[in-house]
């Protein structure tokens, strides 16, 4: 939805060196915003986006208004039955109908061999995958790994949010979710307790009100009890007023 950073940077590094024509979107998709969401205020960099766009080997930038996107009257959704009302799509009634309709008007308008799409939007990414899957949609998803700041925090557009505090604060998600990780490294398995263990490092931030923190199976959004077959750990919580989300992929144990 532009605002580029790092992050969005890396997925054209990505399709650069995979493909031989890169193509980029930029739409601030109106239906996956909420009523009492951030649609009037969400950032809008155009001419930067298009300059890092370009410098990074992006060939076309694609750049729909609305108008053009939902046509009036328009009445046709594509809804990810079940997966959309998980993690984020539990906290954001309809957020997801808004993201698989774009994308699969995107998909057939640009018809892209390959589409990259950042890990830190793990519950989007299960449900895009599902959905090419279910509609034998000819494109390869490609995921690619969540690009931090040097202090951890992961890169996201609304980042761009927070009082120079806020962004203190905002390190809690990344903390919650090393807490996990090294509970899974020492041999925990039990998903409860770590659970536990990450909404316990979120309510000991101030100014840190947590949305979820959920153990999952990365590819069903369904929780798990065991995390010793791989399991995804989510979290979302807002910092002030910006809602932030973060995870990390908990490896199968050999």
């Amino acid at each position: 939805m532009g605002a580029l950073h790092e992050g969005h940077l890396s997925l054209v590094r990505s399709a650069r060196a995979g493909t031989d024509l890169v193509a980029a979107s930029i739409f601030v998709n109106p239906t996956q915003f909420g009523p009492n969401e951030d649609l009037a205020t969400y950032p809008r960099t155009f001419d930067r986006d298009c300059e890092m766009l370009e410098r990074t080997g992006v060939d076309v930038v694609f750049a729909p208004s609305v108008e053009e996107m939902y046509p009036a009257g328009a009445l046709t959704w594509v809804v990810v039955e079940e997966l959309s009302n998980k993690l984020d799509g539990r906290s954001r009634p309809g957020h997801f109908r808004g993201v698989t309709t774009v994308l699969s008007k995107l998909f057939h308008i640009v018809e892209p061999d390959r589409a990259f799409f950042g890990q830190k939007d793990a519950a989007q990414v299960a449900i895009i995958r599902r959905m090419v899957r279910d509609l034998n949609l000819p494109v390869e998803i490609v995921v690619c790994p969540i690009v931090r700041e040097s202090d951890g925090l992961a890169m996201s557009s609304r980042n761009a949010y927070l009082n120079a505090e806020e962004r203190k604060r905002a390190l809690a998600l990344q903390r919650s979710l090393m807490r996990v990780r090294e509970m899974a490294s020492a041999g925990e398995t039990d998903a409860t307790a770590m659970v536990g263990a990450g909404r316990e490092e979120i309510n000991g931030e101030p100014g840190v009100r947590l949305d979820y923190f959920e153990i999952v199976n990365p590819e069903t959004l369904d929780p798990v009890q065991n995390v010793g077959g791989g399991a995804l750990a989510a979290v979302a919580a807002y910092v002030g007023s910006t809602r932030l989300i973060d995870n990390i992929l908990l490896p199968a144990r050999s």
